[in-house]
Protein backbone atom coordinates (compact mmCIF):
# COMPACT_ATOMS: atom_id res chain seq x y z
CA UNK A 1 0.00 0.00 0.00
CA UNK A 2 2.82 2.21 0.25
CA UNK A 3 4.75 1.72 -2.50
CA UNK A 4 0.94 2.65 -4.35
CA UNK A 5 0.13 5.67 -2.40
CA UNK A 6 3.62 7.08 -3.03
CA UNK A 7 3.71 6.32 -7.02
CA UNK A 8 0.29 7.76 -7.01
CA UNK A 9 1.74 11.11 -5.11
CA UNK A 10 5.00 11.38 -7.00
CA UNK A 11 2.73 11.16 -10.52
CA UNK A 12 0.72 14.59 -9.09
CA UNK A 13 3.69 16.13 -7.78
CA UNK A 14 5.21 15.82 -11.45
CA UNK A 15 2.18 17.07 -13.06
CA UNK A 16 2.32 20.01 -10.81
CA UNK A 17 5.49 20.89 -10.83
CA UNK A 18 5.51 24.12 -12.82
CA UNK A 19 2.65 25.56 -10.39
CA UNK A 20 3.67 29.06 -8.92
CA UNK A 21 3.71 29.31 -5.25
CA UNK A 22 0.15 30.94 -4.31
CA UNK A 23 -1.77 30.61 -1.26
CA UNK A 24 -2.04 27.52 0.22
CA UNK A 25 -4.75 25.00 -0.82
CA UNK A 26 -6.73 23.26 2.34
CA UNK A 27 -7.48 19.85 2.14
CA UNK A 28 -9.66 18.69 5.41
CA UNK A 29 -9.23 15.27 6.42
CA UNK A 30 -12.61 13.78 8.57
CA UNK A 31 -11.16 10.39 10.18
CA UNK A 32 -11.03 8.83 13.38
CA UNK A 33 -8.88 6.79 15.67
CA UNK A 34 -11.50 4.24 15.36
CA UNK A 35 -12.09 3.73 11.94
CA UNK A 36 -10.17 0.73 9.81
CA UNK A 37 -10.53 2.67 6.77
CA UNK A 38 -8.52 5.68 7.55
CA UNK A 39 -5.13 4.37 8.09
CA UNK A 40 -4.33 4.65 4.56
CA UNK A 41 -5.40 8.61 4.13
CA UNK A 42 -3.84 9.37 7.57
CA UNK A 43 -0.75 8.10 5.69
CA UNK A 44 -1.77 9.91 2.70
CA UNK A 45 -2.38 13.54 4.68
CA UNK A 46 1.31 13.06 6.13
CA UNK A 47 2.80 12.66 2.06
CA UNK A 48 0.34 15.95 1.54
CA UNK A 49 2.11 18.24 4.38
CA UNK A 50 5.47 17.59 2.49
CA UNK A 51 4.35 20.44 -0.29
CA UNK A 52 4.42 23.80 0.88
CA UNK A 53 1.43 24.69 -1.66
CA UNK A 54 -1.04 22.44 0.20
CA UNK A 55 -2.29 22.23 4.07
CA UNK A 56 -3.76 18.94 5.02
CA UNK A 57 -5.33 19.29 7.94
CA UNK A 58 -6.83 16.23 10.49
CA UNK A 59 -10.07 16.82 12.04
CA UNK A 60 -10.53 14.06 13.97
CA UNK A 61 -14.52 13.29 14.56
CA UNK A 62 -16.15 11.68 17.33
CA UNK A 63 -18.80 9.11 15.94
CA UNK A 64 -16.24 6.29 15.92
CA UNK A 65 -16.05 7.10 19.76
CA UNK A 66 -18.75 4.43 20.87
CA UNK A 67 -17.22 1.15 19.12
CA UNK A 68 -14.89 1.01 22.50
CA UNK A 69 -11.78 3.54 21.75
CA UNK A 70 -11.84 6.82 22.42
CA UNK A 71 -10.19 9.04 19.98
CA UNK A 72 -8.00 11.21 22.20
CA UNK A 73 -8.05 13.94 19.15
CA UNK A 74 -11.76 14.21 18.72
CA UNK A 75 -13.72 17.26 19.11
CA UNK A 76 -18.10 17.63 18.67
CA UNK A 77 -17.29 20.30 16.67
CA UNK A 78 -15.74 18.64 14.12
CA UNK A 79 -18.54 16.35 13.55
CA UNK A 80 -20.87 19.21 13.33
CA UNK A 81 -18.54 21.01 10.72
CA UNK A 82 -18.61 17.31 8.80
CA UNK A 83 -22.44 17.58 8.73
CA UNK A 84 -22.62 21.26 7.87
CA UNK A 85 -20.81 20.32 4.74
CA UNK A 86 -23.31 17.28 4.05
CA UNK A 87 -26.00 19.76 4.80
CA UNK A 88 -24.94 22.48 2.65
CA UNK A 89 -25.44 19.85 -0.39
CA UNK A 90 -28.26 18.77 0.38
CA UNK A 91 -26.22 15.35 1.91
CA UNK A 92 -28.14 13.53 5.36
CA UNK A 93 -24.76 11.35 5.31
CA UNK A 94 -21.28 11.75 6.63
CA UNK A 95 -18.61 9.27 5.94
CA UNK A 96 -15.02 8.76 7.25
CA UNK A 97 -12.07 8.61 5.48
CA UNK A 98 -13.26 11.65 3.72
CA UNK A 99 -11.69 14.54 2.55
CA UNK A 100 -12.66 18.33 1.62
CA UNK A 101 -10.45 20.06 -1.31
CA UNK A 102 -10.78 23.64 -0.42
CA UNK A 103 -13.91 23.79 0.84
CA UNK A 104 -15.74 22.46 -2.55
CA UNK A 105 -14.63 19.13 -3.23
CA UNK A 106 -15.58 15.94 -1.64
CA UNK A 107 -13.97 12.59 -1.70
CA UNK A 108 -15.47 9.81 0.34
CA UNK A 109 -12.97 7.04 0.56
CA UNK A 110 -9.45 6.90 0.39
CA UNK A 111 -8.46 7.96 -3.72
CA UNK A 112 -4.95 9.09 -4.39
CA UNK A 113 -5.94 9.68 -7.72
CA UNK A 114 -9.06 11.38 -7.36
CA UNK A 115 -7.46 13.77 -4.66
CA UNK A 116 -4.44 14.56 -7.35
CA UNK A 117 -6.87 15.26 -10.06
CA UNK A 118 -9.04 17.67 -7.83
CA UNK A 119 -5.64 18.81 -6.38
CA UNK A 120 -4.45 19.98 -9.97
CA UNK A 121 -7.88 21.85 -10.46
CA UNK A 122 -7.26 23.91 -7.15
CA UNK A 123 -3.55 24.33 -7.61
CA UNK A 124 -4.24 26.11 -10.95
CA UNK A 125 -7.00 28.08 -9.90
CA UNK A 126 -7.44 32.02 -9.76
CA UNK A 127 -8.80 33.88 -6.48
CA UNK A 128 -10.09 36.99 -6.10
CA UNK A 129 -8.94 37.64 -2.35
CA UNK A 130 -5.13 38.78 -1.48
CA UNK A 131 -3.90 37.73 2.07
CA UNK A 132 -1.39 38.47 4.38
CA UNK A 133 -0.64 36.96 7.96
CA UNK A 134 1.54 38.43 9.87
CA UNK A 135 2.75 37.64 13.10
CA UNK A 136 3.53 40.06 16.21
CA UNK A 137 5.11 38.36 19.03
CA UNK A 138 1.37 36.87 20.59
CA UNK A 139 -0.36 38.24 18.28
CA UNK A 140 -1.92 37.85 14.80
CA UNK A 141 -2.69 41.16 12.08
CA UNK A 142 -4.43 39.77 9.00
CA UNK A 143 -4.94 41.77 5.93
CA UNK A 144 -7.27 40.61 3.25
CA UNK A 145 -8.35 42.89 0.03
CA UNK A 146 -10.36 41.42 -2.79
CA UNK A 147 -10.11 42.11 -6.61
CA UNK A 148 -12.75 42.09 -7.73
CA UNK A 149 -14.82 42.85 -4.46
CA UNK A 150 -16.76 39.99 -3.68
CA UNK A 151 -20.53 39.59 -4.20
CA UNK A 152 -21.44 38.26 -0.57
CA UNK A 153 -19.81 37.89 2.79
CA UNK A 154 -17.31 36.04 4.02
CA UNK A 155 -16.01 34.26 6.95
CA UNK A 156 -12.27 34.52 8.21
CA UNK A 157 -11.65 32.05 10.64
CA UNK A 158 -8.19 30.57 12.65
CA UNK A 159 -7.09 26.99 12.76
CA UNK A 160 -4.63 25.32 15.39
CA UNK A 161 -3.18 22.37 14.87
CA UNK A 162 -0.31 20.45 16.28
CA UNK A 163 2.17 19.10 13.86
CA UNK A 164 2.55 15.36 14.56
CA UNK A 165 1.80 12.66 17.08
CA UNK A 166 1.99 9.06 17.12
CA UNK A 167 -0.90 7.15 19.10
CA UNK A 168 -0.99 2.95 19.74
CA UNK A 169 -4.73 2.29 19.49
CA UNK A 170 -5.22 -0.60 22.49
CA UNK A 171 -9.13 -1.40 21.24
CA UNK A 172 -11.79 -0.70 18.61
CA UNK A 173 -11.37 -1.65 14.67
CA UNK A 174 -7.67 -0.43 14.46
CA UNK A 175 -6.65 -1.98 17.75
CA UNK A 176 -2.65 -3.18 18.08
CA UNK A 177 -2.02 -0.51 15.50
CA UNK A 178 0.44 2.50 15.71
CA UNK A 179 -0.44 5.51 13.93
CA UNK A 180 1.47 8.45 13.25
CA UNK A 181 -1.37 11.77 12.42
CA UNK A 182 0.04 14.47 11.22
CA UNK A 183 -1.38 18.57 11.29
CA UNK A 184 -3.94 17.07 13.99
CA UNK A 185 -6.40 20.34 14.29
CA UNK A 186 -7.11 21.33 17.69
CA UNK A 187 -9.15 24.04 17.18
CA UNK A 188 -10.85 25.88 13.80
CA UNK A 189 -12.59 29.42 15.41
CA UNK A 190 -14.25 32.58 13.16
CA UNK A 191 -13.14 35.21 14.06
CA UNK A 192 -15.27 37.59 12.05
CA UNK A 193 -17.21 37.68 8.68
CA UNK A 194 -16.13 40.64 6.25
CA UNK A 195 -17.64 41.70 3.23
CA UNK A 196 -14.98 41.45 0.73
CA UNK A 197 -15.78 44.97 -0.26
CA UNK A 198 -13.19 47.13 1.78
CA UNK A 199 -10.06 46.16 2.44
CA UNK A 200 -10.02 43.75 5.97
CA UNK A 201 -7.56 44.40 8.75
CA UNK A 202 -7.64 42.33 12.43
CA UNK A 203 -5.37 41.78 15.05
CA UNK A 204 -6.39 38.70 16.89
CA UNK A 205 -3.72 36.90 20.19
CA UNK A 206 -1.81 34.19 18.91
CA UNK A 207 -0.34 32.81 22.63
CA UNK A 208 1.86 29.52 22.15
CA UNK A 209 3.96 27.80 19.59
CA UNK A 210 1.47 25.92 17.57
CA UNK A 211 1.43 26.51 14.30
CA UNK A 212 -1.56 27.58 12.52
CA UNK A 213 -3.70 29.22 9.37
CA UNK A 214 -6.11 31.86 8.40
CA UNK A 215 -8.86 30.93 6.47
CA UNK A 216 -11.26 32.72 4.35
CA UNK A 217 -14.48 30.71 3.11
CA UNK A 218 -17.75 31.32 1.88
CA UNK A 219 -20.87 30.50 3.81
CA UNK A 220 -22.34 27.25 3.62
CA UNK A 221 -19.78 26.13 4.71
CA UNK A 222 -18.34 26.05 0.68
CA UNK A 223 -15.55 27.08 -1.08
CA UNK A 224 -11.98 28.26 0.67
CA UNK A 225 -11.30 31.49 -1.24
CA UNK A 226 -8.06 32.11 0.25
CA UNK A 227 -5.44 30.87 3.63
CA UNK A 228 -2.25 31.24 4.82
CA UNK A 229 -0.06 29.61 7.38
CA UNK A 230 0.90 30.88 10.23
CA UNK A 231 4.30 29.00 11.66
Amino acid sequence: MRHFVSAACGLWLAATAQVQAEPVVVVELYTSQGCSSCPPADEFLGMLASDPRILPLALHVDYWDYIGWEDKFALAQFTDRQKAYAHAVGSRTIYTPQLIIGGADRIEGYSPEETAERLRDHLGAATPVRLTVTREGDKLVIRAEADPPLTEPVRVQLVRYKPEETVTIERGENAGKTITYRNIVTSWEPLQDWGGTAPLEVTTPYPGDEPGAVIVQTAGPAAILAAARVE
